[in-house]
């Protein structure tokens, strides 16, 4: 009999205890972006043509995370699309101090130096170019090329 009241005291005890059935599920919460996921929907963004909206994308991979070269360039990418050349020379610039190697980075910011007329700057940076990637080097020396010929 002792063990039927033990009983009866555990199985009243556990029913006290238990959650009640209307409680709302616990909800984990919302994941929020990643640096790297913001980066990508930037270059989705960027191949669109949405150069505004790259921007703002790849701000927001920065802000979470500053140390990240390739959404650095691509912000520098994105600036330099809507005419912003100083913001995407400051940006690119970002990018290869972090990765100083960076052949697409390099590239860009000699297209950068290209557009506004300092050609010297993009020559200086195709030096730099040429021994790490001669398919980016001759897209700059296009570049260079056709803004130095005669119009």
């Amino acid at each position: 009999m002792a063990w039927i009241v033990g009983a009866l005291i555990l199985l009243l005890g556990a029913a006290t205890t238990a959650p009640a059935n209307d409680d709302p599920p616990l909800m984990p919460p919302p994941t929020a972006p990643s640096a790297e996921s913001r980066y990508t929907d930037g270059l989705a963004l960027a191949k669109a043509s949405d150069w505004r909206g790259a921007e703002q994308a790849h701000r927001e991979a920065i802000r979470l995370k500053a140390a990240f070269p390739e959404a650095w360039n691509g912000l520098g990418h994105a600036l330099r699309k809507q005419s912003l050349y100083d913001e995407s020379v400051r940006a690119y610039r970002e990018a290869l101090r972090l990765r100083p190697d960076y052949p697409q980075a390099l590239e860009y910011l000699g297209e950068a130096y290209v557009q506004v007329g300092r050609l010297e700057d993009a020559r200086a940076i195709l030096i730099r170019l040429q021994p790490l990637d001669p398919v980016e080097a001759a897209e700059l020396a296009e570049a260079i090329r056709k803004a130095s010929a005669p119009r």
